[in-house]
């Protein structure tokens, strides 16, 4: 049976939230959107509902700062359930000051109103649905997984797509920057495959050439090293690309 999708908006003003709500039924007609326009309705509602995506304005009202309230329940439902739910912050705050504040608190992303376009916010979109169905996809064998997952002498990568900041390795944190973890992601999901500087483009937004792509793969395998010195997960394909091998 298919799952059917719901996102929650929450925004206080009603033409923008009225707007972000035309745009994803436009990027993906048959979505369930629910509209929240203030703090204790939106708490309310993340209690109560299981959403697979919230895009969320940090200042609801006259509380400033709602929307982070907002996120740590979300965040208190994942350690409830197991889901992470992705989060895309889209507020009027100076992006300067606020996407890193919203990263620790392991939001998507964050998009500075004024200073986007609908294809930028339809792009995140559906990179994020993208996500949502691949963690579906994972859930149908989560006992499986979360028991491989517990065991502490576990060599292998440990991955979920909605949690960008969360790749683990050996039990600890991989800490990465969000452009890096992306290529990790590909490499991982086309383990023993040679990955291509072309597929690799798709996930870096800006400096799509050679030395970009290596300088984030450096930093890979320099976070991977810092946990496990002997780290050689990563293997140059000369001329190519990268693969992921696994090691004995």
């Amino acid at each position: 049976m298919s799952h059917h999708i719901k996102v929650a908006v929450i925004e206080d003003d009603e033409p923008t939230s009225n707007q972000f709500k035309a745009w994803i039924e436009a990027a993906k007609p048959g979505i369930q959107i629910d509209q929240w326009f203030n703090r204790d309705d939106a708490e309310a509602a993340i209690a109560r509902e299981r959403y697979d995506l919230v895009v969320l304005d940090i200042e609801l009202g006259r509380e400033r700062h709602a929307g982070v309230a907002i996120i740590n329940a979300i965040n208190k439902n994942i350690s409830k359930e197991g889901q992470a739910t992705p989060v895309l912050v889209v507020s009027a705050m100076p992006a300067t000051i606020y996407r890193s504040i919203m990263k620790a608190l392991d939001a998507w992303d964050y998009l500075q109103k004024a200073t986007f376009e609908e294809a930028d916010f339809i792009e995140t979109l559906l990179d994020m649905l993208r996500a949502v169905k691949e963690r579906r996809q994972q859930t149908q064998d989560s006992k499986k997984v979360l028991l491989k997952e517990a065991e502490p002498a576990n060599d292998a990568l440990s991955m979920d797509p909605l949690r960008q900041r969360t790749p683990m390795w050996r039990g600890q944190r991989i800490n990465l920057p969000l452009t890096a973890q992306r290529i990790l992601a590909v490499m991982f999901e086309k383990r023993g495959q040679i990955v291509s500087y072309d597929d690799l483009y798709e996930v870096v937004k800006s400096g799509r050439n050679r030395d970009n792509i290596r300088k984030h793969v450096s930093t890979i395998r320099d976070a991977f090293r810092e946990i496990d010195p002997n780290f050689e997960c990563i293997e140059n394909v000369p001329m190519r690309g990268f693969r992921w091998v696994e090691t004995t």
